[in-house]
């Protein structure tokens, strides 16, 4: 794919959200999409919520979390991800943890649904609540789990901060004797005995995706986080049968699905997301990501071999009637690095590609090093709902 892809194409560095930064998947693709994430961002907590399943409505907080490994002796952190092969298991701690009562803050409803791998959604609802605190997850194993801290002097972050507190104790009391802990200590391996906390947002109030750039948008995306952060800007979520957001995805499905969005769905705008590669940075796996990389390379491939197939059939349907030909604009990128000897996100730019099947710029491969020397040079992701509309004739319209 990517020789041809890239020579057909347009070529350039990415930095998602500015140069140096090492940002998250959320606040990345809220730039990429056309959401300055310093105007709107309001913590990751309701997106991974919101694509778990959770909803959410004004005053309700929640959060991103982890089932976490928690040495009840020393207050260590030993594991942040418990285990990230975790879909047998945890739907059931998230059903044991849904509905739990706190004692001194009994008004506060709290719901608790199962995301992928090692994640989950955590929504506490009630008055008098603010999304300006800290977190409990101290963002690398070894460490000691946090102590909610409000982030401004106002009451509600102080009654916050009070709530999650407590919450955070009572998740750990509830798994650390719960039986699949039991069973996962007496079999030698670490109990998911924590929930950690991290993230802590509110539902955002933004326009939606259609009304900021004109285009009906879907989007494939099994990891939560992403499909929640869709749902905030009203993308409507598509399911890919086989795919999971992990290792055993079913790549080819989410293509298909996405392609026939595009083709039959009406739809003008498809984002598909890939998980598996980040995985294999943050696990540290060279091998794995050399193969998941190669993976994605064919899931492009069957996409561009779908969509030129459907341009045929418009073109041999053009001498029969006076319809335009649909062309269809390819984008591939990252929404940030993860390198397999930093095992988490880093600052260096992505390479960026965006074709539709023509002669494009001298680059013939989709790499940083290749990209860089591509026409486009290098810009941040705020630029590329632009450069897309652009490049498809669409009007650019500020936020």
């Amino acid at each position: 794919m990517a020789a041809g892809f890239t020579a057909a194409g347009l070529n350039g560095l990415v930095d998602a959200v500015e140069p140096g930064l090492a940002c998250g998947s959320d606040t990345s693709h809220m730039n990429i999409l056309g959401y300055d994430p310093r105007k709107y961002y309001r913590g990751r907590g309701a997106f991974e919520s919101m694509g778990a399943g959770l909803p959410m409505a004004p005053g309700d907080i929640a959060f991103k979390s982890n089932f976490a490994t928690l040495n009840t002796a020393t207050g260590i952190v030993e594991k942040r991800r418990a285990d990230r092969q975790f879909e047998h298991l945890g739907p059931t701690l998230c059903d044991a943890l849904d509905g739990l009562v706190l004692p001194s803050f009994p008004q506060h409803a709290v719901s608790v649904k199962y995301a992928t791998e090692h994640r989950c959604g955590v929504v506490v609802r009630g008055a008098g609540l603010s999304d300006a605190i800290s977190g409990t997850d101290p963002l690398k194993d070894n460490l000691p789990l946090l102590k909610v801290e409000p982030l401004d002097d106002s009451a509600e972050a102080q009654h916050t901060a009070a709530v999650v507190n407590e919450l955070s104790s009572e998740l750990h009391k509830l798994l650390q004797h719960h039986p699949i802990n039991q069973q996962r200590r007496a079999e030698g391996k670490a109990p998911a005995n924590c929930v950690l906390l991290r993230g802590c947002g509110s539902r955002i109030s933004v326009p939606s995706f259609e009304q900021l750039h004109g285009m009906k948008a879907c989007l494939v995306a099994p990891t939560k986080i992403i499909a929640g952060l869709g749902m905030s800007f009203d993308i409507q979520p598509l399911d890919a049968p086989g795919a999971t957001g992990s290792y055993d995805s079913h790549f080819a499905s989410k293509a298909a699905v996405a392609c026939g969005a595009l083709v039959n769905g009406g739809f003008d705008f498809a984002l598909l997301h890939v998980k598996a590669v980040d995985d294999t940075g943050h696990d540290r796996m060279l091998a794995m990501k050399v193969k998941f990389l190669e993976v994605v390379d064919r899931m492009v491939g069957h996409i561009l071999m779908r969509l030129h197939h459907a341009e045929q059939q418009q073109r041999q349907q053009q001498q029969q009637d006076t319809q335009p030909v649909q062309r269809y604009t390819i984008c591939v990128t990252g929404d940030h690095s993860t390198p397999v000897v930093f095992g988490d996100h880093s600052h260096e730019p992505v390479p960026f590609a965006m074709a539709q099947l023509v002669l494009g710029d001298a680059v013939v491969a989709f790499d940083e090093l290749s990209a860089s020397k591509g026409c486009l040079g290098r810009f941040t992701g705020a630029g590329i709902m632009p450069l897309v509309k652009q490049f498809t004739g669409r009007a650019v319209v500020p936020l």
